[in-house]
């Protein structure tokens, strides 16, 4: 529901996905507030635990035999390209994920069938970036980090309006 310069924030790397990829998915929590979405497929996750490791489990247990290309709503600057990119790279690592130097962005990933074994016997005690590193992904590197700048608090929303507009 957050608003960046006049739109929903999660609309921006939903127009992203939606350039790139024929199928686009958004899975939310049942009591998640969404903005109007027309069109938008929506699947609710069925675990009530809070970590971003159950949206990935559930997204690759709805998705059945398909491979799950994971993008967090708070990255606002994140391209097609990019997004294309880690879509079609097949390594042969279940899962792929962006990073920026030694900086990984394990929201921004594919996730293959392979890896839900793995993310279901994971600790959800442990951060996102742990659990996937102990998945020993391949990395597809990014060259602009601020395709990786997601949005938490107020002042790194206004860094991103300021960024859309063409500043810095």
């Amino acid at each position: 529901m957050v608003q960046l310069r006049g739109r929903p924030l999660i609309s921006y790397p939903l127009a992203a996905l939606r350039a790139a990829l024929t199928d686009v998915v958004v899975l939310a929590k049942p009591d998640s507030e969404l903005p109007d979405l027309p069109g938008q497929t929506v699947w609710l996750e069925r675990c009530a635990e809070q970590h971003p490791l159950v949206g990935i489990r559930c997204a690759l247990e709805q998705a059945g035999d398909r491979a799950a290309l994971v993008c967090a709503v708070d990255l606002p600057l994140v391209t097609a390209e990019l997004v294309g990119g880690l879509a079609r790279f097949r390594p042969s690592a279940p899962v792929v994920v962006a990073r920026h130097r030694d900086a990984i962005q394990p929201l921004l990933g594919c996730y293959r069938p392979e890896a839900l074994a793995q993310l279901r016997a994971a600790d959800l005690g442990l951060p996102m970036r742990e659990v996937v590193a102990a998945l020993e992904p391949t990395f597809v590197e990014v060259h602009d980090p601020l395709e990786l700048f997601n949005v938490n608090t107020p002042a790194e929303l206004a860094r991103a309006a300021a960024l859309l507009q063409g500043g810095s």
